[in-house]
């Protein structure tokens, strides 16, 4: 579903992210791991839009989308949670929810029921402030704002962080049934090891902007990564 080839990024004359590839498909988790400042998070936000590449390509379904704009790419099917969740402090749970109906047709413009089936705390708390929530409830929040959109590629970008290890389960959990229902591909930022590896289908692993290794699963279960990730 998502194939991002070579890709290059810059800030000013500095590398981001070099030669950097990865796939996507629906019903699979596809991680992408590393310590903090590899280019992780450059990488989700090359994805959708919200940075300019110098180099590759990134096809969504078989079409090119490195020109399109970041609305036109959620327009197509890609939802984004990014790191440090992003919700709107002053509207409540409900207008933020709402939020993700900008780009959708009229007919489609309510909240899923899966949505508080795999949240329930926010059903609870529809009338209260965003920016009244705890972190962890602010992170789900932010992933239920995402699905509002309907995205067939999800974008989470460390949704571990900072949160409660109760949450954490209900996120991993949230993750696991959103790939078993298989139409949605999915990429998964983290430095979490245990929850990555818990998750992931498939993995690359970057340093410095570039991939050091990639693969399926079973390469996440020696000693490797976890040494190249706490260097």
């Amino acid at each position: 579903m998502l194939k991002v080839d070579n890709l290059d990024l810059y800030y000013g004359a500095a590398y981001t992210l070099k030669n950097v590839s990865l796939t996507a498909e629906a019903g699979k988790v596809t991680c992408v791991l590393g310590r903090n400042g590899v280019g992780k998070t450059s990488l989700l936000r090359a994805i959708m839009g919200q940075r300019p590449i110098a180099g590759g390509s990134i096809t969504l379904e078989g079409e090119e989308i490195s020109k399109l704009s970041t609305p036109d790419r959620a327009a197509r099917g890609i939802g984004f949670v990014p790191q440090g969740r992003e919700v709107f402090p002053l509207l409540s749970v409900k207008e933020n929810l709402e939020t993700g109906y900008a780009r959708l047709a009229a007919r489609d413009k309510f909240v899923p029921d899966e949505v508080f089936e795999l949240f329930p705390v926010l059903n609870s708390m529809l009338k209260r402030r965003g920016g009244d929530l705890s972190g962890g409830q602010q992170q789900q929040l932010a992933i239920g704002r995402a699905l509002v959109t309907r995205p067939r590629l999800l974008l989470l970008d460390e949704p571990t962080e900072g949160i409660q290890p109760s949450i954490i389960k209900d996120i991993g959990r949230a993750i696991s049934y959103l790939r078993d229902k298989g139409d949605m591909a999915i990429v998964l930022v983290e430095q979490y090891f245990e929850f990555a590896q818990e998750l992931a289908d498939s993995f690359i692993l970057m340093d410095r902007g570039e991939v050091l290794a990639s693969g399926d699963r079973s390469g996440l279960d020696g000693d490797d990564v976890r040494r190249l990730m706490a260097i």
